[in-house]
């Protein structure tokens, strides 16, 4: 047990003093959120990647595997998919048109698209973002909880609390920076740990076993890509919401954050690779560790509930204690740990920039200094970490069944319906207008809890969107309410944009 906290230690004190050299290049509150537009084509890339993964990879993807099988790559084909469209596609002219308008935010940048002369665009943004932040990062919180009780025996509550402080203590002294070179180091932790763990979990079964004869034995739909009673409908739409997850990488603001920090264009030509790459690898091997923990952990424990209860969530963990050294657990709850905070940072330093600069500052307080807007900035950064924890510690009294996969993807889907629609437009519609604009955030923003809580109940079609899960739906509605709503209004004029002047 000692081994695990010294390594853990070690980790702890590396995140410190990122954040203690992080915030020597603090400056100015374009350093604090996104670190001077000066960052290269490595660190962006896997600081979107590390940002874009979070406890959903290690914990939710990975038990995912355990319960589904092959059916569970459908997942991997659609993060592939949609970290491609954003790098490819998207990013160029994202970066061009941020720095042509200076902006260092997403409401900045939705503001000068439009030639906003309300603030009507900028609250709505703002106010959509931080609340589904905090529902996101109140989501990571409780993966923290739960990653500490699993690995190292803690109480719940105090593995919750410790990992909020200590991702807290450094985003509070560095910011953006402090942000972006933790998710290059955490990422790097994440990367090794996910690519050698079905490895040596492959080597660990004898060579006398098939692991396909035996995982059919185990659930005879296990290595059937379609799932449980192959091609039918209800595993079309159960495909479709896993594939659609991949849309959250095209437009949300925590990764799009990354595209604006970036030094230059062609620093993201650069970078569109490292992230395809590390995405094939870390979401395949996340869905190996699942299947290879399944047969693994099965064939040890006559307890099946112990690996497969509560979304298997637990296989990681483990499938860890059973076949690693333990010198190298201590590794592994740090890439678990990295996966969780690389994502918390991100979300807090995006939703603090959007209430202090979109609310604060380009509102309420024009003429605030720089100083005393980072000063702002640090504690609405810790309001919203502490209205986070207590819905996290909530949500874990009152809903004990809870997955952690779930979990997260309703606070991702908030974000990416909300802004991946509006962004996917600004880009490729020169037509697309302010009122566009609002209206399609407001319909991604209702929609999401509207097809949680309300459509999944209709008993004819429920079971449907039920398995298609909320992202999907709501993304393709704020699209068309978006597109009919800008074309019959009587704004077009003020939101045209020539997009072939920036390629």
């Amino acid at each position: 047990m000692i081994t695990k906290y010294i390594i853990l230690f070690g980790y702890f004190v590396i995140l410190f003093l990122i954040g203690y050299f992080a915030s020597k290049r603090i400056k100015n509150t374009e350093d604090y959120y996104v670190g001077g537009k000066k960052l290269n084509f490595w660190v962006v890339a896997f600081s979107a990647r590390a940002t874009g993964e979070s406890a959903w990879l290690l914990l939710g993807l990975t038990g995912l595997g355990a319960m589904v099988g092959v059916s569970a790559f459908w997942v991997v084909l659609g993060e592939v998919i949609g970290v491609s469209i954003s790098w490819f596609f998207m990013a160029e002219k994202f970066k061009k048109l941020t720095d042509k308008y200076n902006s260092i935010t997403i409401p900045d940048y939705l503001v000068s698209r439009f030639k906003s002369t309300t603030h009507t665009l900028r609250i709505v943004a703002a106010t959509a973002l931080s609340l589904f932040v905090i529902i996101y990062v109140s989501a990571q919180i409780d993966a923290t909880g739960s990653a500490f009780e699993s690995f190292l025996g803690w109480n719940y509550f105090t593995g919750a609390i410790v990992g909020f402080l200590i991702v807290l203590a450094y985003i509070f002294t560095g910011g953006f920076v402090a942000v972006a070179w933790s998710d290059v180091f955490q990422g790097l932790i994440m990367l090794i740990g996910l690519v050698l763990l079905p490895i040596v979990a492959y080597f660990s079964i004898s060579s006398d076993v098939s692991i396909a004869q035996e995982l059919t034995k185990l659930d005879p739909s296990f290595l059937n890509v379609w799932g449980e009673g192959g091609f039918n409908a209800i595993n079309l739409f159960t495909i479709l919401g896993f594939v659609f997850i991949g849309l959250g990488f095209m437009g949300s603001p925590q990764l799009f954050i990354r595209f604006m920090s970036i030094k230059s264009v062609s620093e993201i030509k650069k970078g569109r690779w490292v992230a395809v790459v590390f995405t094939i690898l870390t979401d395949s091997c996340a869905v190996l560790i699942g299947i290879f923990g399944r047969y693994l952990l099965t064939s040890i424990d006559a307890n099946p509930e112990e690996i497969l209860g509560n979304g298997a969530q637990n296989v990681l963990p483990l499938l860890v204690e059973r076949i690693m050294p333990l010198t190298l657990i201590g590794i592994y709850i740090a890439a678990v740990l990295s996966a969780i905070m690389s994502t918390i940072d991100s979300l807090l330093v995006v939703a603090s920039s959007a209430i202090s600069r979109d609310f604060y500052q380009q509102i309420f307080k024009p003429n605030k200094t720089e100083k005393e807007l980072a000063k702002t900035s640090r504690i609405i950064t810790l309001m919203l970490a502490i209205f986070a924890l207590i819905i996290a510690m909530i949500v874990a009294i009152t809903i004990p069944e809870r997955t952690i996969f779930w979990f997260v993807i309703f606070g991702w889907s908030g974000i990416a319906a909300t802004f991946c629609p509006t962004i996917i437009l600004s880009l490729f519609w020169d037509k697309f207008n302010e009122k566009g604009a609002i209206a399609s955030m407001i319909t991604g923003f209702l929609s999401v809890p509207l097809f949680k809580f309300g459509i999944t109940k209709i008993d004819s079609i429920g079971i449907y969107f039920e398995k298609l899960d909320v992202l999907g739906p709501s993304f393709v509605l704020a699209i068309i309410v978006g597109v009919i709503v800008s074309k019959v209004s009587n704004n077009k004029s003020k939101s045209k944009l020539n997009i072939s002047d920036i390629d």
